[in-house]
């Protein structure tokens, strides 16, 4: 067997990390693509052991890039969740937190170069055609991953990247509301199934006797909780005209709950499978509008800023992240989604070249 050689430069983006890959360096077919990564990662067994991956879902993700053939963008950004104990590859979601690193990826392949001080990058993300502007920081034009910027659930600091989101109003159903309803009622619990960067079912944490505040680990042992909520993300995804979902992690799940301050609102996201450790990029724009929108789930727990764009401060169990949403909203009381910025950090954690297990 000849052992094949594939560059990659391991990053970590926003919470998750993974290797990012210039596309070109990996075939076309799609189920040849699908074996180089799950081999890669090491999917299949619950560590990762025979790949790079982290036994987690925020670890085992993977970023390929091009040059873009959209006449809007420089890069192309082609996203895949890769299973932690499966041999799957889910290829329908986008990630943000691994789109905080295209940027910086997308310099270090030579596929886009730096500017002086600040490099704006214009990005289509491929697998939902949402476009972001990211705005990476080099200082007399190189590249730097160093600066004075946290972000919770990451140690230490990085230097800033700003991510502008356009057009993810709808951008995996092709509407905002894919149920034509602000609020449906599956199994006895009402939920808000809305499409924005993420499709998304969102409910309330108190509708399954939870307060909202629970701990990753004490959600992840509630298997109760995650039958139940299975059983209408399942239901949710065929009413969202997305099909069986049984084997994709779209749509995600998301609870909501109270927070004390104006514009803050305490927030649990799935993967779906595990609960997140923080908030995904993604995520965290279509919780926020959900908040923000008159009608859904959301309504009456959260007081919104009266200034436009708006600063929601979501609170995970590692922290919190601001999502700014520029929005208007109707005379008949439509919700009108303009764009989302937030701020994220990437680095590059190592670069070389992967080996992937040879096709028996």
């Amino acid at each position: 067997m000849t052992e094949q050689s594939i560059p990659f430069w391991f990053m970590r983006g926003g919470t998750s990390r993974g290797p990012y890959f210039h596309r070109n360096d990996l075939p076309s077919d799609r189920d040849e693509l699908s074996d180089i990564l799950i081999s890669v990662v090491g999917a299949g067994h619950p560590l990762n052991i025979d790949g790079i991956g982290g036994g987690n879902a925020v670890t085992t993700k993977v970023a390929m890039l091009s040059r873009s053939e959209d006449s809007w963008a420089d890069v192309d950004y082609f996203f895949a969740q890769v299973s932690v104990l499966e041999h799957s590859v889910d290829y329908r979601p986008t990630c943000g937190n691994i789109l905080a690193g295209v940027g910086p990826a997308a310099i270090e392949m030579g596929l886009v170069e730096a500017d002086e001080d600040i490099t704006e990058i214009k990005i289509r993300a491929v697998n939902t055609g949402a476009r972001i502007i990211a705005r990476i920081q080099t200082p007399n034009r190189r590249l730097t991953y160093f600066g004075d910027q946290a972000i919770d659930g990451v140690p230490g600091s990085s230097a800033s990247i700003e991510l502008l989101f356009l057009d993810v109003a709808g951008s995996s159903t092709g509407t905002l509301f894919p149920t034509g309803n602000l609020v449906d009622v599956i199994d006895g619990i009402e939920v808000t199934c809305i499409d924005l960067a993420m499709p998304m079912v969102i409910a309330k944490a108190n509708s399954f006797g939870l307060s909202g505040h629970e701990t990753c680990e004490e959600l992840d042992k509630n298997r109760d909780f995650f039958a139940q909520m299975e059983q209408i993300r399942l239901q949710a995804s065929l009413m969202m005209g997305m099909g069986d979902a049984s084997k994709s992690v779209t749509p995600k799940f998301g609870l909501l709950s109270k927070a004390e301050d104006i514009g803050h609102i305490v927030c649990r996201y799935f993967m779906p499978w595990q609960t997140h450790p923080s908030l995904a990029v993604t995520g965290s724009q279509c919780m926020a509008s959900c908040a923000l929108a008159p009608g859904t789930v959301a309504s009456g727990m959260m007081q919104a800023p009266e200034t436009r764009p708006s600063t929601v401060t979501l609170h995970h169990p590692m922290g919190s992240m601001n999502v700014i949403v520029d929005y208007t909203v109707s005379p008949d009381g439509e919700f009108i989604h303009h764009s989302a910025g937030l701020i994220r950090t990437a680095r590059k954690l190592a670069s070389g070249h992967v080996f992937p297990r040879p096709k028996q």
